[in-house]
């Protein structure tokens, strides 16, 4: 791989969801801890009409709640906090959950405003996509942008994610419908791609 990555099987106990860590990043299970953090970035309407379950305004109780879930299940066993490897500082999430279809998973991320276009989404996707198809029965990883929303496609795109369609998708921020683009990650290309610089 081109960049140093580990997973520590003993750090997390989350249904073989390992604490992963690159060049610059730790993604753990968010904690209770994380909560000011989470609220405080998630509060954004520039993040939150972006991804289709987050509300806004968002509050600490929804950061709270969010936690809670993440610890439950309810929203895929695999949900991450993407943390700076150097200071432990919240930036984001990133994580993969399972679909009606068995054999493929969906990604999600988002990163605060503040930590914007330094390559943290993309290095967490990376890591979230090698950890999965290593340790998971599957043979796709989807993903969805709004068209609006160049940044998260760039990160598509690195991610050797293939476009598959145009479709909608309820954004509980906005209240409505948006029209969303569907990527496909297939694991022959994943294989092909290993070195990640290639893609």
């Amino acid at each position: 791989m081109g960049r140093q990555e580990r997973e520590d099987e003993s750090s997390s106990d989350r249904g073989g969801c390992p604490v992963l860590v690159t060049e610059r990043l730790v993604l753990r299970a968010p904690h209770k801890e994380d909560t000011d953090a989470i609220a405080c970035l998630a509060n954004n309407v520039r993040v939150a009409t972006m991804v289709s379950r987050m509300p806004h305004p968002y509050t600490r109780k929804d950061a709270a709640e969010f936690i809670k879930r993440t610890k439950t299940g309810a929203l895929g066993k695999c949900i991450y906090a993407v943390t700076d490897a150097d200071n432990g500082r919240f930036l984001g999430c990133c994580g993969v959950e399972p679909q009606q279809d068995a054999v493929t998973l969906e990604l999600g991320y988002w990163i605060g405003e503040p930590f914007w276009g330094k390559g943290y989404a993309t290095e967490a996707a990376h890591a979230v996509i090698d950890m999965a198809f290593r340790t998971r029965d599957i043979e796709f990883i989807d993903v969805r942008c709004r068209v609006t929303n160049p940044g998260s496609r760039r990160v598509i795109h690195k991610c050797g994610f293939q476009f598959q369609g145009t479709g909608m998708v309820t954004s509980l921020a906005l209240g409505a419908s948006v029209p969303v683009e569907w990527y496909r990650l297939d694991r022959k290309t994943w294989i092909s791609l290993r070195s990640w610089a290639a893609a």
